[in-house]
């Protein structure tokens, strides 16, 4: 449907920057914030069983290993139904699909409050991972129906900003709500799932009314915007059938999609999504192995300040990878430091340096993956992209499924988190290593 009306825009008149700039600066008011509160909640719903876990381990007599299992279900079952929700997405439109799976998802993630074993939690999780896996790569594929590639490292950092904020904001939020236990006969970690849950599946009926399927269809955009989006898009658009994986055109999108440049692509988010899925998922409890005597709520404080620090990298490094138009460095250096900073947690005992090394981890990680969603698209078709973005996401995601179980199981063998730390600097490093040999170019046009 998509690929339908970018075509038809393929004969409209280029549109000089000084209009452009306008109608996306229009599109970003409009669009970015209601995206960043979607995946506020998207992200609070996936990372608060990292502070459930602070009691609901011994509620339900989970070791770390258990509770690892828990969250690697959940990927198995993000990754599994990832792309078949994109090519849904693609057919019927983001805003009957993205409302319709966050009203599931938040219904799912509420129910989690009422896990009384591991087994119970297995499932629960599972349906969480099913519901929520289309959001993410759906998003992803919506953004470039409306910001050009010259535009996107902004626009992917101003979207995905949402991530440090929840883990931010949720982590004091979170280590609150625990407090509440008992209150009404639940325990803490139950109050969690209930008052963060409810509210995807309340803004998933907002998302019916608000969201628009692409520039065609926007009412707040008037004619002439329209236009001069659609010949921007179209402009770029114009060199798919150039792109490093058509060299065998006739081959067909599964050819493109197994490509070696999809698969580096897909290696290189594998690495760098373990550290993200390390900092969502273990943060909390990395940060109560150096400060045993603090409270919940304390910790909770504590696991914020990586999270602040992280939220300034995104914006200042994306703001200079779209005004340096460079993107290759932008997205290697972040992960570099991101390894460093895993580093120097695993390897002093000053609890202020570890604090420092989550900081550069958490800041590395995410910087760089907001710049990552900026290159892969234009290693595709058109045609290809619904799919392969998924295909991309949903690799990289098997990461984290495998994170949680890895360096629980670690935790238990171990009984300290140095070396899941250390595994988690090697694949940042490896990943790095893959970007260098990826084809990302510079793209013709420049922002400002």
């Amino acid at each position: 449907m998509e690929s339908t009306r970018a075509s038809g825009a393929l004969n409209a008149t280029p549109i000089p920057r000084t209009h452009e700039q306008p109608v996306i600066a229009k599109v970003s008011r409009h669009l970015l914030w209601f995206l960043f509160v979607l995946f506020f909640f998207s992200f609070l719903d996936r990372i608060n069983i990292g502070f459930a876990g602070l009691t609901m381990m011994k509620d339900l007599g989970l070791t770390s290993t258990q509770f690892g299992l828990a969250t690697t279900l959940f990927y198995v079952a993000y990754i599994a139904f990832g792309i078949p929700s994109n090519i849904v997405l693609a057919r019927i439109g983001a805003r009957r699909w993205i409302g319709t799976i966050m009203i599931a998802w938040g219904l799912a993630s509420t129910a989690t409050m009422f896990a009384t074993s591991p087994t119970s939690l297995y499932v629960l999780r599972v349906l969480v991972g099913v519901t929520e896996a289309g959001f993410l790569p759906g998003i992803l594929l919506y953004l470039t129906y409306w910001f050009p590639g010259a535009y996107r490292a902004r626009a992917n950092a101003l979207f995905m900003i949402a991530m440090p904020v929840t883990a931010a904001v949720g982590s004091a939020l979170s280590g609150f709500i625990l407090g509440l236990d008992g209150t009404l006969g639940l325990k803490g970690w139950q109050w969690l799932f209930l008052l963060e849950g409810l509210p995807s599946a309340l803004l998933g009926l907002v998302v019916y009314r608000y969201l628009d399927d692409s520039p065609a269809t926007a009412r707040w955009l008037d004619a002439d915007e329209k236009r001069a989006l659609a010949a921007t898009l179209a402009s770029e658009h114009s060199g798919d059938a150039n792109t490093p994986t058509q060299h065998a055109r006739g081959a067909g999108i599964v050819a493109e999609l197994l490509s070696p440049t999809v698969v580096k692509f897909a290696i290189a988010y594998f690495c760098l999504v373990n550290t993200l899925a390390m900092v969502a998922v273990w943060t909390p409890l990395i940060v109560k192995s150096f400060s045993a005597d603090a409270s919940n709520r304390t910790i909770g404080l504590l696991a914020a300040i990586p999270q602040i620090c992280t939220i300034v990298a995104m914006i200042v490094w994306g703001r200079r990878s779209d005004r340096k138009q460079e993107r290759k460095w932008h997205l290697m250096l972040p992960m570099l430091f991101s390894a460093a900073g895993w580093l120097c947690t695993a390897c002093s005992t000053n609890p202020a340096l570890r604090m420092l090394g989550v900081c550069l981890a958490s800041a590395g990680s995410y910087t760089a993956m907001s710049i990552f969603w900026t290159t892969p698209d234009h290693a595709l078709s058109f045609k290809a992209r619904a799919i392969g973005i998924a295909v991309i996401n949903a690799t990289g995601n098997i990461s984290s499924a495998l994170n949680p179980l890895i360096v629980g199981w670690l935790k238990d063998a171990t009984h300290s988190f140095t070396s899941g730390l250390i595994y988690s600097a090697i694949l940042l490093a490896l990943g790095a290593l893959v970007v260098t040999m990826l084809p990302i170019t510079q793209n013709k046009a420049q922002a400002v």
